[in-house]
């Protein structure tokens, strides 16, 4: 099956600092791809220049096979859409204000999360955490994208709440979404993807289906790895 999104020898980074280096992705349409890493190692950054937040610094990004050099919401409209790990709606307006200024369709947002219905004339910067981050996957999934990016859906949430958002996001997969994860809580995150990257030092240390390299991947987390921070060494393998 063609990529619906590539990267080819991508390095992203600020400015003239590399944070990763020389990446190669794969991100098939339907499929779940989970990034893995620890702190500082370039999962979000390399998120971001894939959803067009940031400019590479060398390397291409592909959108359904072609070359893309545009900014967020150019990608937007090209079917990508991005939750980033902090809010993703405007707190000051309120859950309905926010999905009729989304891509799509309210009514969908909802069926996503028929939870949010009670809180719809409440401002968004008043929603719990975890409302917030149900709001923001609404708000993405509504517009009913091509290609789904979520950096750290889970942060600061009860395990209830990440399987719910990690439930929705595996769903969307099976309607025929491209979705990326950039994800702490590993385990959850691993029991909803088909693929896999493990970033360290800035590299692709493995990548491939996770039901080929589950046993390694729990090797590797049973050490702690993804708590160890930017200096950390990947177990071997």
């Amino acid at each position: 099956m063609s990529a619906i999104l590539e990267a080819k020898g991508l390095t992203v980074g600020y400015g003239t600092l590399a944070v990763a280096r020389e990446l190669d992705l794969r991100v098939e349409s339907g499929r779940v791809t989970l990034i893995l890493g620890p702190n500082g190692a370039g999962k979000t950054t390399t998120l971001m220049t894939l959803a067009g937040a940031l400019r590479p610094l060398s390397g291409e990004v592909r959108l359904a096979g072609e070359c893309v050099t545009t900014p967020l919401h150019k990608r937007v409209q090209q079917g990508l859409a991005f939750v980033p790990d902090e809010r993703g709606a405007i707190t000051r307006l309120t859950v309905d204000e926010n999905l009729r200024l989304g891509p799509g369709d309210a009514a969908r947002a909802f069926e996503l999360f028929p939870e949010l219905k009670e809180h719809r004339k409440r401002r968004a910067g008043l929603l719990s955490g975890g409302q917030q981050k149900m709001l923001a996957l609404a708000l993405a999934l509504s517009g009913k994208p091509k290609v789904l990016l979520c950096d750290e859906l889970s942060l600061g949430l009860a395990p209830r709440l990440v399987d719910r958002l990690l439930d929705v996001a595996r769903a969307a997969a099976g309607d025929g979404v491209a979705v990326v994860l950039v994800e702490q809580h590993a385990h959850q995150a691993l029991d909803i993807a088909d693929d896999v990257v493990l970033l360290a030092h800035g590299r692709i240390a493995m990548s491939g289906p996770v039901s080929a390299l589950r046993a390694d991947l729990d090797r590797v987390l049973a050490t702690g790895y993804l708590a160890t921070g930017a200096q950390a060494t990947a177990p071997p393998v």
